[in-house]
């Protein structure tokens, strides 16, 4: 485990002139942040937060901020650019009153961080490799930082992490090391197996375990494409959101509902919807 940096938690001062500032910055969140959380005049609600509880509402928003770059929207962006920092500065709190670290402390770690793991750029490393050795060498720091933690090839890749991202985090790891098909190809030989073992699959138990493996290859076969999965997923998501409503509002024409009308009738307007899209699309 590394040295813990030498915390300073800030002091919540309470001054109202900084919480009204629209030009505050920063200092400004730091400040609404300290009060909101204050023993005697904050938020009950906000006083009452734990790491714990407010850990879904971090990954919550990091999923916001994915879904307006996704969506192209630059003002939505903006804004929940701001709630994902929100919810460091209200982890970086916490900590501060629990005589852990303060928020400098977590900018401290980040900005040496990148020093360190750039020596490209901040120190006498040259430049001229391609993004994918520069990949191989942020990879090699990483594992020189973890020292004299767990060793081994999969250490690090975090539990909380969406189950196919970390998929494809395990496999690279292990692939690093040579556990790893030489191309797609049996990959998807391997699909097909999987497939056949769910459909054969005895009981629920067993089911469950042969759709985890079947997901499990899927990353694999995403990481050989050199497709993030998730991203992919999102992808389908919105696609079938879009066709979907597409269909309803086809049926509001008619005057129906979905609940009114029957898998036939609605199957025959998702290829109608199909058919717009890429009639729109030439």
């Amino acid at each position: 485990m590394k040295n813990p940096i030498p915390h300073s938690p800030r002091p919540a001062p309470h001054s109202d002139a900084l919480v009204h500032d629209e030009t505050g910055g920063l200092p400004r969140l730091l400040e609404i942040m300290a009060r909101l959380r204050d023993p005697q005049t904050g938020c009950p609600w906000d006083i009452e937060q734990t790491f714990a509880t407010i850990a879904p509402y971090t990954v919550e928003e990091a999923y916001e901020v994915a879904d307006a770059i996704a969506r192209g929207e630059m003002d939505d962006l903006r804004g929940e650019l701001g709630d994902l920092l929100l919810q460091v500065v209200y982890h970086a709190q916490m900590a501060a009153e629990a005589g852990h670290f303060g928020w400098d402390d977590v900018v401290t770690e980040i900005s040496n961080k990148m020093v360190a793991r750039h020596p490209h750029v901040f120190g006498d490393e040259s430049r001229d490799k391609s993004a994918s050795q520069q990949t191989r060498d942020w990879e090699k720091i990483k594992a020189a930082e973890r020292g004299g933690g767990a060793s081994g090839a999969l250490a690090g890749v975090a539990l909380g992490l969406p189950g196919m991202t970390r998929a494809v985090k395990l496999q690279n790891r292990a692939a690093r090391v040579g556990f790893d098909w030489p191309d797609i190809t049996p990959v998807i030989a391997k699909l097909a197996e999987e497939a056949t073992e769910l459909a054969t699959a005895p009981t629920p138990e067993d089911r469950f375990e042969e759709f985890g493996d079947l997901l499990f290859v899927i990353a694999n076969i995403a990481r050989h494409l050199k497709i993030d999965p998730e991203a992919a997923l999102r992808a389908a998501n919105a696609k079938f959101t879009r066709r979907f409503e597409g269909v309803e509002r086809k049926l509001a024409a008619m005057g129906k509902s979905p609940a009114q009308s029957d898998l036939a009738e609605m199957d025959a307007l998702w290829d109608a919807v199909k058919a717009d899209e890429r009639a729109r699309e030439k």
